[in-house]
C-alpha cells in the first residue's frame, strides 16, 4: 500500500464560508498516482468541518441557516469564560463533522451524482489546514 499526504491552507474572507475543495482534492489524487484505495480529507482545526454534498449555492445556504439556528451565536455560552467568543462555532463542527472519506476507483474519486467536498469553516478570517491522505495502490 502507498500513501500521499498533502496540507490545503484557507483563510476565508467572512466568519463562515463553505468552499467547494473537490478540484484541490482532486488535484492531491493525480499527484499520488494512487488508482484503487480512499481519499481521506480532514480539518485540522475544532472549528471547521469537511461534508460531501451538492454543489448548489441554494442547499448550501440552507445548510448554513440550519446550523445557524441549531447552534446560534450566543454570549452565553461556557467556552466564552476561557476569552473565546467561537462556543456556536464548535457546535456547528461536530453537526457536520471534521473528516470525509471517499472511494478511489480507476484514479478518480467515486462519487454519487452531485456530491462535492466541501470545506466549512465557522471560525475564519485567519489560517486554517486541511489535510488530504491519499491510501491504496
Amino acid at each position: 500500500m502507498k500513501c500521499y499526504t498533502e496540507y490545503l491552507t484557507f483563510k476565508t474572507r467572512q466568519h463562515r464560508e463553505y468552499l467547494n475543495i473537490t478540484p484541490q482534492v482532486e488535484a492531491a489524487l493525480r499527484k499520488s498516482g494512487l488508482q484503487e484505495g480512499m481519499i481521506l480529507v480532514s480539518a485540522m482545526h475544532i472549528t471547521a468541518g469537511v461534508w460531501v454534498n451538492d454543489a448548489e449555492d441554494g442547499l448550501i445556504a440552507d445548510i448554513d441557516e440550519w446550523l445557524e439556528n441549531l447552534a446560534p451565536f450566543r454570549a452565553d455560552y461556557r467556552h466564552h469564560g476561557t476569552g473565546e467568543t467561537n462556543g456556536d462555532s464548535h457546535l456547528k463542527s461536530l453537526l457536520v463533522h471534521h473528516e470525509v472519506i471517499v472511494p478511489v476507483t480507476k484514479g478518480k474519486l467515486d462519487f454519487g451524482p452531485w456530491q462535492q467536498i466541501y470545506y466549512a469553516e465557522f471560525d475564519g478570517q485567519r489560517n486554517k489546514r486541511v489535510i488530504i491522505k491519499a491510501m491504496g495502490e
